[in-house]
Parts: C-alpha cells; sequence; structure tokens
C-alpha cells in the first residue's frame, strides 16, 4: 500500500477525529496540527512491524445538512 487515506471530522468543540479507510486506525486532536503528528504516530504504531504506507492522506469530511 502506497497510500493511507484518513477520512477527517471536525466535532463540536472544535476538536478533530481521523479515521483510516480499510484499517482500524483511529486518532484525535485539539488542532489540525497536532492532528497531524498524531496520524504519523498512530500509523507508525499500527505498521511497527511492516513497511508503512509512504504517503498519509487527511481529508477533511463535512457534513451540512440544509433545511
Amino acid at each position: 500500500m502506497s497510500e493511507l487515506v484518513f477520512d477527517v471530522t471536525q466535532e463540536a468543540d472544535g476538536g478533530y477525529v481521523a479515521e483510516a479507510l480499510g484499517e482500524s486506525i483511529i486518532t484525535q486532536a485539539d488542532t489540525w496540527e497536532e492532528l497531524r503528528a498524531n496520524v504519523r504516530e498512530a500509523v507508525a504504531a499500527f505498521y511497527f512491524d511492516r513497511p508503512a504506507p509512504k504517503t498519509l492522506r487527511l481529508r477533511l469530511v463535512r457534513d451540512e445538512i440544509l433545511a
């Protein structure tokens, strides 16, 4: 796998949650910069015994309801 994609949602309190597509990796942070670091750390831990993807993509998902 050369790329791992994360769907990122912003919580009501302003923090972020990132969930990997196709893998059991989930992390969260209060800021975007912290989230980037946490995603890298979570991926390194998940792939500690095998090659990790070369590229990590954070895809911000916005869910808006229009009445």
